[in-house]
């Protein structure tokens, strides 16, 4: 069985490995698109997103996010808030060439937002179940409650 610690760890190391998220405004989900995460290791419960000041997000509210990790052994939505982050310490460290490659106008682009999200209620499921219970599945024996030992209600 894991813990929720462990779980919610393995979750922001499967996030940090593969960033891509889909995220979406409450208040209207076909605004539901995929956007990188910009996290930061000493910043628990907050990620901060990078678009422009003419997109949905700009609006800012509660919003939604799911998450697939690379080798579909993580999974994950989760909710939080949107804000405009206005601090340029934040902007400078969140910003790389990755970043600039979508925004070739620079840090003083003036259509550039960085959205902060403060997360809030998560849950998460790990489906790396290990060998022995994916061996049981292999020979067809039920393995529902060792999944539901790897999966959290929690906040992030």
């Amino acid at each position: 069985m894991t813990s929720n610690h462990d779980l919610k760890q393995k979750f922001w190391k499967s996030l940090a490995d593969s960033p891509f998220i889909f995220l979406e405004l409450d208040a209207d989900p076909k605004t539901a698109v995929p956007m990188t995460a910009q996290l930061d290791k000493d910043a628990n419960g907050t990620i901060w997103f990078f678009t422009t000041k003419d997109h949905t997000f700009a609006q800012g509210g509660p919003a939604t996010a799911t998450f697939a990790g690379k080798g579909h052994d993580m999974f994950s939505r989760f909710s939080g808030v949107l804000s405009e982050e206005t601090s340029k310490e934040r902007l400078d460290k969140q910003w790389s060439k990755t970043v600039e490659a979508w925004f070739p106008g620079g840090k003083d682009d003036p259509n550039l937002l960085m959205l902060r999200m403060d997360l809030g209620e998560a849950e998460i499921w790990n489906s790396d179940l290990g060998f022995v219970d994916n061996a049981k599945m292999l020979f067809g024996f039920d393995v529902r409650e060792d999944a539901r030992e790897e999966h959290a209600q929690t906040v992030l």
